[in-house]
């Protein structure tokens, strides 16, 4: 327990620091935010704004999970060799997000990366992950059921693709999340150290350890990132996150309960889908916008207001789903 708060601090200091840096460097570079015109007026002003910080927190992970293999390395050679997996997956889906940020920001190529050229990425780096979990390791293809409390053996041609599928629709549920001030990084935040403390409670260090290195990295964010943000995670950030989460989930064998302590994203999502669906076969809107925020930002709540509202949500959430384990 010990070294997961030293990590976490050492973790949120060099994302500060680390921001403190990158920062002045978007800036030079004029990365900014490409605001829609068909947003929330309200979001106009924030053109401009360095976005693609999503790098900041791809350079604190790496560096403090490198130190922790290497301090665990010697003493607990097993915890040290899985935290590289969960590193592999967090960088790798957060590089994508950087080529898409790339290509729209400093390329001006306003399509970015190609919707099927990000998701062929995404799939083969989740695939890699799946099969690092049922071949690398022993956890076996059960999941856990909340409330019954009771791990249900799955067949391996089911468990590879659910689990590709839990990957995929978790880091676009996150994506989905990212649309105003500091939102998907304190909701991010909050889901995380709940997997975090499940982690210590079932005793699985490694998951402990990567949490409070990502908690600690959302933290050092949110400084910046909070409104007046001074810098947007981009899909880096975004992508990077629902990576991360996924991984985590899985490896616990949890990853249902991403349905309750995940339930804002999970939302925001299903408003996304119900917009689409009734807007092709009626003509007509469900929200004045989606995701969900945007439509609550239309209504004429603050950004401030809807952070708080959804933060607290999550909390709430979280809590239910530690007692429900």
């Amino acid at each position: 327990m010990n070294f997961q708060v030293k990590i976490l601090l050492a973790t949120f200091l060099l994302t500060v620091i680390t921001s403190i840096i990158i920062i002045p460097i978007l800036k030079k570079w004029k990365v900014g935010q490409i605001e829609r015109e068909d947003g929330p007026k309200s979001h106009l002003k924030k053109q401009g704004t360095p976005t693609m910080g999503g790098i900041i927190i791809i350079i604190s992970i790496a560096f403090t999970t490198l130190f922790s293999y290497f301090y665990y390395k010697s003493k607990i050679p097993n915890i040290a060799n899985q935290l590289l997996p969960f590193c592999f997956v967090t960088v790798c889906f957060g590089i994508i997000g950087l080529i898409d940020d790339f290509k729209k920001l400093v390329l001006k190529n306003t399509e970015g990366l190609k919707p099927s050229y990000k998701m062929l990425g995404l799939l083969i780096i989740s695939v890699i992950y799946v099969i690092y979990l049922v071949k690398g390791t022993n956890l076996g293809s059960e999941t856990y059921i909340p409330i019954l409390k009771i791990y249900l053996p799955l067949p391996i041609w089911f468990y590879i693709p659910y689990a590709i599928f839990v990957m995929l629709a978790t880091t676009n549920a996150i994506n989905l999340t990212d649309g105003i001030d500091g939102l998907s990084s304190t909701v991010c935040m909050i889901i995380i150290t709940c997997l975090t403390v499940i982690g210590i409670i079932f005793n699985i260090t490694e998951i402990a350890i990567f949490g409070s290195i990502l908690c600690g990295a959302c933290l050092g964010f949110l400084i910046f990132n909070l409104n007046p943000a001074k810098v947007f995670m981009g899909d880096t950030g975004s992508l990077l996150l629902g990576g991360a989460i996924a991984a985590m989930s899985l490896y616990l064998k949890m990853p249902l309960i991403l349905l309750v302590i995940a339930f804002i994203p999970v939302i925001e999502t299903i408003s996304v889908m119900l917009q689409v669906v009734h807007f092709k076969r009626t003509g007509n809107r469900i929200f004045k916008m989606a995701p969900l925020h945007h439509h609550f930002e239309l209504s004429g709540w603050r950004e401030s207001q809807i952070l708080s509202a959804f933060s607290i949500i999550t909390l709430i959430l979280c809590v239910i789903g530690l007692n429900i384990i």
